[in-house]
């Protein structure tokens, strides 16, 4: 396999190239139907480089996606952000035409089912992973309404980190938040909020912890774009400037200041 450091897990390749689904393209991997250079892989983790590497599916000779594609999405609510769904809800794929879907769009980066707002597709596979790698990812900017009135000591809190339990039920102190409040109104607290991590609804689980349930959460900014004035469901193409300012930002690392900023902490009890 190429010596190259642009590379993308096979797995990930597989899929985003239209063969299976990501789940799929693993279970053909394990049983012995791809080739990476002519050589049997079994690994799904296995690392290749896209634009050096010959892979097949049965001898079958699968090509990365040659024209590259970056939109913009203003992701509605009800709408998950993967290629498809087990569950058959509908995707944010179903959002566009069907002559954009056969380019093998995929989502950089997800919004929970509930968030609406700015949202990038593309078919640049290592474009998208310099995008999500925590080392590099750019700042996002939230408008979000939550329940009640926060007060100074809440938002300084965010502003240093909060403590939030994860899944496996370690515990874990998120980075910094940038947040300022908007305006306040019968239903609650408009609030905007500036991160670059993207743990699985880090924001939902923040307020949530704090005492302040979020009602409502769009994405407006990602890094230098803004979600401006495109209505929900409509989506349209980067311009070359656009990208080449993304490009400029996910060049050096994020002010965060590398991979991981938030602190694991022990386990918290069962």
């Amino acid at each position: 396999m190429s010596a190259s450091t642009d590379k993308e897990r096979l797995a990930r390749f597989l899929a985003h190239a239209g063969v299976a689904s990501r789940r799929h393209a693993e279970a053909l991997i394990f049983s012995g139907r791809v080739q990476v250079n002519g050589e049997t892989v079994t690994t799904p983790a296995t690392r290749i480089d896209p634009e050096r590497d010959r892979i097949t599916v049965d001898g079958r000779p699968i090509q990365a996606p040659a024209r590259h594609l970056y939109l913009m999405l203003h992701k509605p609510a009800g709408y998950v952000s993967t290629v498809s769904d087990p569950h058959g809800r509908p995707t944010v794929l179903d959002l566009l035409p069907e002559e954009l879907r056969r380019l093998r769009l995929y989502p950089v980066g997800r919004l929970d089912l509930e968030t609406t707002g700015l949202l990038l597709l593309t078919n640049d596979g290592q474009f998208a992973l310099h995008m999500m790698h925590p080392r590099f990812s750019p700042e996002k900017r939230y408008h979000a309404l939550v329940r009640g009135h926060p007060s100074p000591n809440t938002l300084q809190q965010l502003r240093q980190g909060v403590v939030i339990e994860e899944d496996d039920g370690h515990l874990y102190r998120t980075a910094p938040v940038g947040v300022r409040q908007l305006r306040r109104t019968a239903a609650g607290t408009w609030l905007e909020l500036r991160l670059h991590e993207g743990r699985k609804r880090q924001i939902r689980r923040m307020l949530a912890s704090l005492g302040h349930p979020v009602l409502e959460l769009q994405r407006v900014a990602i890094g230098p774009l803004t979600l401006g004035d495109l209505p929900p469901g409509a989506w349209r193409p980067l311009t070359e400037a656009e990208i080449a300012a993304l490009r400029a930002q996910t060049s050096r690392p994020a002010a965060s200041g590398g991979a991981s900023p938030a602190t694991r902490l022990p386990k918290g009890p069962s």
